[in-house]
């Protein structure tokens, strides 16, 4: 920050009120590049410009970036750190401690608020009267859990719409894996008793849903319905299958717990949390903070760890017991538990462990924390020397952090969309992906649609330049993107052309061969060829293929719902004669959708494999992804 600049933003700080909130320091670009709390704005506002030598490199860096400082007065503290895990998430502020982790942790939802409940896969912990258990180690896990659960206690997988509108049971029903409630063939009590025990078995209540079971086959036994109680037996023992597989804490804890462990060194942290759920581990989830030193003896680590629950809690399923691996003092402590209160709406502990339990799982995250960050910095050293090759082959002037890649995709002649893919250090950095629709092109004209995105682009003084652009096409593409560039002004920034492998037939010897991918630069003849097995040829050709994946995905999504016929049309292995007869035999995609397999699969050409295909792609919901429309 220049003096003159510096003492006024000092001089202003003095004038900030004493009171709780949230402060924002900005950029000369009037980015957001730090949000912060504080119980008295003005007196840690303040500290941000004392002597220099008491702060660290990362902290001296901010400062000399910053070109003002506002702040957002709140009621309370409590109020400021809910406040500022939001503009966090929002800004994604440069110099914040913040998570980047890209995907969002699986849970269990059950929708108890329905009249008829089921189970599904969520991302995100919402106040919607269901109830919510993870998170778990994987989508597939999940998945896996449900279609168990689903088949044990016979609870409904079918959507609300086609639960609304079924006329008859369907195959589920048929082979006994369901009750139909979606034609009244159970009532709502007994249906509830049913997924009753699905959400004691989520909860860990295992020993209760056991029992229950257990009596309900020895009564179907008493009574001789001995095809009832063979499947209540073959229940109890999948059941007693799958806890066997979990690791026990305490099998006599009902506490939903979460560890926090973290190692780390000057290249970044790791901090681990192990998910207890009535006494079992269910999972552990890692958070790794580049270029941050947990060792470093400037950084409070009370201060950083509060600012990571903080974050990890503002969308993440709160426990009733945060344990740590240090104390962080009565004063945060409290405040930490208020703020979780605040957002769960019930009591959570948070306490340094210091009991042996505690102590034992807090290692635990520790040990995975430190195992998992030698994993994540092995690759990342790979990555970097990845990076560094394609500095070294390109010539370029430094090495390329930030990759940007563009593609271009038109549908059948009709509307034009573009992706913006970034990779960081050689991975997604899915938070920068952009996605635009062409709205001054008519028609196939990838050079016009390419000056446009790259124009827009740029305006965008906020966002870092990167440091290579990658152009999928040789040599006529990556001529068009050098001019365009020279005439946004931005002639600067190094700009290489990917050609897709060629496929070579030699029918003689009926062989296919692949030549290698092929990459193009300004102001040289012959294109640069990396080794198969080169990290630099991942980089490159995965961000190429993400770019491509993204603009597709675009396009599925501004399709869907326009039409019948443009919906089909994502479904693989449904062909134009395929879809018209389904157009000829169903009137709407409800109708589709609605339709039992066996009525599709009867069809001329089709199949049971492909009826399922058919009505599992038209009735999964995606899931969201990380994305902003320019």
């Amino acid at each position: 920050m220049a003096s003159s600049r510096f003492e006024e933003v000092r001089d202003k700080v003095k004038e900030f009120p004493t009171q709780s909130g949230v402060y924002l320091m900005k950029n000369t670009a009037d980015k957001i590049i730090y949000v912060g709390k504080a119980k008295n704005l003005r007196s840690r506002v303040r500290s941000y410009f004392t002597d220099s030598k008491d702060h660290s490199p990362k902290t001296r860096l901010l400062v000399s970036n910053i070109h003002e400082v506002e702040y957002i007065l709140t009621k309370t503290e409590v109020e400021a750190f809910l406040l500022e895990a939001s503009l966090i998430k929002k800004h994604r502020p440069k110099y914040n401690i913040r998570l980047r982790d890209d995907k969002a942790y699986p849970y269990i939802r059950l929708s108890w608020g329905d009249e008829f409940p089921r189970l599904y896969l969520a991302r995100k912990v919402k106040k919607d009267g269901s109830l919510y258990f993870g998170p778990y180690t994987s989508g597939f896990a999940v998945q896996g859990t449900i279609r168990f659960l689903n088949r044990t206690f016979k609870i409904r997988d079918c959507t609300d719409a086609v639960f609304k509108t079924r006329k008859r049971p369907c195959m589920t029903y048929q082979i006994g894996r369901c009750t139909a409630p979606c034609v009244e063939y159970i009532n709502k009590d007994d249906y509830r008793s049913e997924v009753e025990g699905a959400k004691l078995f989520l909860k860990g209540q295992n020993r209760k849903v056991v029992k229950a079971m257990t009596e309900k086959m020895r009564a179907a036994a008493d009574e001789e319905k001995f095809e009832v109680a063979a499947r209540l037996r073959d229940s109890v023992e999948s059941i007693k299958a799958i806890l066997q597989k979990q690791a026990v804490i305490n099998d006599t804890s009902e506490k939903d717990q979460d560890a926090v462990g973290f190692f780390g060194d000057e290249r970044g942290c790791l901090i681990e949390t192990v998910h207890v759920r009535a006494g079992r581990v269910i999972g552990t989830r890692s958070h790794y903070l580049p270029h941050f030193d947990p060792n470093d003896a400037v950084e409070d680590p009370r201060e950083w760890l509060v600012d990571f629950l903080n974050q990890y809690y503002d969308d993440n399923f709160i426990p009733d017991e945060v344990l740590l691996p240090l104390d962080i003092g009565g004063d945060l402590t409290k405040l930490m538990e208020e703020v979780l209160k605040e957002r769960s709406g019930s009591k959570t502990t948070v306490r340094f462990a210091t009991d042996e339990r505690g102590r034992n799982l807090v290692e635990m995250a520790h040990e995975n924390a430190k195992a998992h960050f030698l994993k994540y910095v092995s690759k990342s050293e790979e990555k970097l020397r990845g990076l560094d090759e394609i500095k070294e082959r390109f010539g370029l002037q430094e090495r390329p952090r930030r990759i940007e890649c563009y593609d271009i995709s038109t549908f059948q002649g009709a509307e034009t969309v573009a992706s913006q893919v970034v990779f960081e250090d050689g991975v997604p950095a899915k938070e920068h992906y952009r996605r635009y629709k062409i709205r001054t092109v008519q028609g196939i004209n990838d050079f016009a649609s390419m000056y446009e995105v790259l124009s827009r682009r740029f305006k965008h003084t906020e966002y870092e330049d990167p440091h290579l652009i990658v152009i999928d096409g040789g040599k006529g593409q990556l001529a068009q993107a050098m001019k365009i560039l020279e005439e946004i002004g931005r002639k600067d920034i190094p700009v290489v052309g990917l050609a897709k492998a060629r496929t070579e037939s030699d029918f003689q010897k009926q062989e296919v061969e692949s030549t290698e991918e092929r990459f193009f630069l300004p102001g040289r003849s012959n294109p640069v060829i990396f080794k198969h097995n080169a990290e630099a040829l991942h980089i490159l050709t995965g961000i190429r293929d993400e770019a491509h994946r993204f603009a597709i995905t675009y396009h599925r999504k501004l399709r869907e719902g326009t039409s019948l016929e443009s919906e089909l049309d994502y479904v693989v292995g449904l062909g134009e004669k395929r879809k018209k007869l389904l157009l000829t035999r169903f009137q709407s995609i409800d109708e589709i959708k609605m339709a039992d397999p066996e009525e599709i699969a009867k069809l001329k050409t089709f199949n049971r494999v492909l009826a399922e295909r058919i009505l599992l792609q038209l009735n999964e919901g995606e899931e969201e992804e990380t994305e902003v429309e320019e």
